[in-house]
């Protein structure tokens, strides 16, 4: 939390205009970071090529996709002018404070500075522009909550709305139709994912909307979300103190 406060402070006038421009709350990008590589501190030791060449010629089940990062990668480090062999990241690749895949780095980063060099390894400012942009263009909606709590009727009947996946299928209108009670008001047409929690009180249920669905992207999973949005909201109300 204190590291996540620090980031902040540092980098406010870059998380301001990133709200400004792209309508992404400062503690999103601030939440997503600090999962990521703890702001900085832990953003990979393995060079990104070996990790590349190495998942893309000796993994079978995801072959594909990590020869086409491979292509990515060789490519991005053309356009910026830096050396293939010097990189480092992730295990599987990820790059920079975001831990931006090269795919994602070629289609979302952003010389949020404006030096003409796109940097989110050692430039904070890059990296906050660039998950805010990841965000939007992945249907991040300005001024929308990420997810809502609903009361259920019962349990049988309201499992049925579950999710099978992550992507919104299901209105809110199905939902309530059996027996799901959002605790704030949804429009009823908005398709949204439906999900269950089990939590030290009992089962918990949440209906994710548009912002849950992007930050999904950056990570398929419901726990990775939740908790980008909790810890995003105890970084506003630390600010608060």
């Amino acid at each position: 939390m204190d590291k996540g406060l620090e980031f902040w402070a540092k980098n406010q006038q870059a998380l301001q205009r990133a709200e400004q421009e792209y309508g992404v709350p400062a503690e999103f990008i601030v939440a997503i970071i600090g999962i990521e590589t703890i702001y900085g501190g832990n953003t990979g030791s393995h060079r990104v090529i070996d990790a590349l060449a190495t998942l893309a010629f000796d993994y079978p089940p995801r072959a594909p996709f990590f020869r086409q990062q491979l292509k990515e990668y060789l490519l991005l480090t053309r356009e910026e002018q830096v050396d293939p062999l010097a990189l480092k990241g992730s295990y599987a690749g990820a790059m920079g404070l975001p831990q931006f895949m090269p795919g994602s780095f070629r289609a979302y980063a952003v010389d949020f500075d404006h030096d003409g060099h796109i940097d989110i390894w050692h430039n904070p400012t890059d990296a906050v522009g660039s998950v805010a942009n990841y965000f939007i263009k992945h249907g991040w909606q300005p001024g929308q909550a990420v997810v809502v709590r609903a009361d259920i009727k019962k349990a049988a009947v309201a499992e049925k709305g579950l999710s099978d996946s992550l992507d919104p299928k299901i209105t809110v209108q199905q939902l309530e139709q059996l027996g799901w009670k959002p605790r704030s008001p949804l429009d009823a047409q908005q398709k949204v994912t439906a999900f269950r929690l089990e939590a030290e009180k009992g089962n918990e249920y949440w209906i994710g909307l548009a912002n849950f669905h992007a930050i999904t992207r950056y990570n398929r999973s419901v726990m990775y979300a939740m908790a980008v949005n909790e810890l995003a909201e105890l970084l506003v109300a630390a600010r608060k103190d």
